[in-house]
């Protein structure tokens, strides 16, 4: 029988008193991919940073390496250890070229001076065996998402780990992208090497996962082998409640759908978007699908006037929106949540409470432009309870809140400005089930009340969980629809079929 390559055994870690890991046990096998599940707050981060040696563990509890007890106390301890991580958030320099990233703090030197073409030629072969369509020498800043997520790997490996820690490692990339990293996933685990892989997409699990370990409340629930994989035992664990209700839908859009709110009309951006047409109605969900490129984020930014068009109208509520910028967007009535919300949507080192508020500054000035500080705290309370935000109080920074937290914080400062026409684009990215559970719910009451919304998102299980019709787009274009009132029914092999041009194949 094989011995296990990791043990942790009776882990646990308090902040200032408060216990976020709880006598926590993790055992990982060579050879194996080894999932680390659970909501955003169970306790993954912390439990992989102590075994990076980034924080400390309580004492009491132990950490072995094929079946020797290691004391972690440091990040170099770690690496010695034989621990590598690739973080979510990619941690590469875009000034340095891939073999300097590669090398970064371990280069090979002489007489102190740093041998370039020596790092080359000793990460060729590495990028060789990864397939990496991108050469040593090339600067960092020049490649795709997924070229660079290569990069962390080979960095990663090139320290001969015996174990490699995966934290969301797909959540930037497209499809195809996916699929190649999956596919050196694989080979990797068959080559002997230990991998533990956090994520939130369940269909990555089934892919993938050899064993489960699932935390809840910074505790372990289960440790689940490959034949106890399943989508709902895992996610009733998650979340410690029955899920049957995930994709909740209390709205009817027969016979709640109203008036056409937003209507899109030959929209074009003289580039990506071609000619696109679209109605939303209040009190319905529409979804807005297709594959990476075709256009969605760029038809949203065209609606929310974010980009210039070159030809189409905007009408809302059948009168012609003259749009030029976001701010006229909100003040007509149209909202936009964006994809990238760390970036482009929250200010993550000002506190929940201004980032709330950030939308309806100028409507809730007093005179002089001073900012009425009662209204702000009153809207800040009642969206904390409206959308459940958890947090110990709207006065804490925004950037410390997980994903969902966070998610729900930015959909508060859009649900503020009170909008007719709401556009999501991947509004549960980066976040966990029990949070995208929560965010479908308020999808659903804002379609209950009157609000007409658009979902932009790649996932298509959320797509047919949650919206009235979908709208495909193909190559800056709209190829096609389905769902209520278009004869057909909503159906991942319908949204690819007009997503990928092979509809008429579909048909046949």
């Amino acid at each position: 029988m094989v011995n296990p390559i990791l043990q942790m055994r009776n882990v646990s870690k308090s902040f200032l008193g408060t216990r976020v890991l709880s006598h926590v046990d993790l055992t990982v096998y060579p050879g194996e991919i080894h999932a680390l599940m659970g909501e955003n707050g169970a306790g993954k981060s912390t439990l992989v940073k102590i075994l990076s040696g980034a924080y400390t563990p309580d004492p009491g509890g132990e950490i072995a390496i094929e079946g020797r007890r290691v004391h972690i106390d440091g990040p170099l301890a770690g690496r010695e250890a034989g621990i590598a991580i690739i973080y979510q958030e990619l941690s590469l320099a875009p000034n340095l070229t891939v073999a300097e990233n590669i090398h970064l703090g371990r280069e090979i030197a002489r007489s102190g001076l740093i041998r370039r073409a020596a790092m080359r030629g000793e990460v060729a072969p590495l990028l060789a065996q990864l397939g990496a369509d991108f050469a040593a020498d090339a600067l960092v800043g020049t490649l795709s998402i997924g070229q660079q997520q290569l990069v962390e790997i080979a960095r990663a490996l090139h320290a001969k780990p015996k174990i490699l820690v995966m934290d969301e490692p797909t959540t930037a990339l497209s499809a195809g992208e996916t699929e190649r990293l999956f596919a050196i996933i694989r080979q990797l685990r068959d080559r002997g090497l230990a991998i533990i892989y956090i994520t939130h997409r369940m269909e990555e699990v089934y892919e993938l996962a050899d064993r489960v370990t699932v935390l809840r409340d910074g505790a372990r629930v289960a440790a689940l082998e490959k034949a106890e994989i399943r989508a709902d035992t895992i996610v009733r664990l998650m979340v410690g409640r029955d899920v049957s209700s995930f994709y909740k839908k209390e709205h009817d859009p027969q016979s709640q759908r109203g008036a056409p709110v937003l209507s899109v009309i030959d929209l074009a951006d003289g580039g990506r978007v071609k000619g696109c047409s679209l109605v939303l109605h209040a009190g319905e969900v529409v979804g807005l699908a297709g594959l990476v490129g075709a256009g969605r984020t760029e038809l949203a930014h065209l609606i929310f006037g974010a980009t210039p068009r070159t030809d189409g109208k905007v009408l809302l509520e059948n009168r012609p929106m003259e749009i030029g910028s976001p701010r006229e967007a909100i003040d007509a009535g149209i909202a936009y949540l964006t994809e990238d919300r760390k970036a482009l949507g929250l200010f993550l080192d000002m506190s929940c409470l201004d980032n709330i508020n950030l939308g309806v500054l100028a409507r809730d000035a007093k005179p002089l432009g001073i900012l009425d500080r009662d209204k702000a705290r009153t809207r800040a309370s009642s969206a904390f309870k409206a959308l459940a935000i958890r947090a110990a109080s709207a006065g804490i920074t925004v950037g410390t809140l997980s994903g969902g937290n966070q998610q729900k914080v930015l959909l508060s400062r859009l649900l503020a400005t009170q909008p007719k026409a709401l556009v999501l684009d991947e509004p549960t990215r980066g976040v966990d089930v029990g949070a995208k559970s929560e965010i479908y719910a308020i999808i659903d009451n804002l379609a209950k009340s009157g609000v007409a919304v658009l979902v932009i998102s790649s996932d298509l299980p959320e797509i047919i969980g949650i919206c009235d019709r979908v709208v495909v787009m193909r190559e800056g274009r709209i190829t096609g629809e389905v769902g209520r009132g278009t004869g057909s029914p909503i159906s991942q092999e319908r949204i690819m079929a007009l997503a990928t041009g092979t509809e008429s194949l579909h048909a046949a």
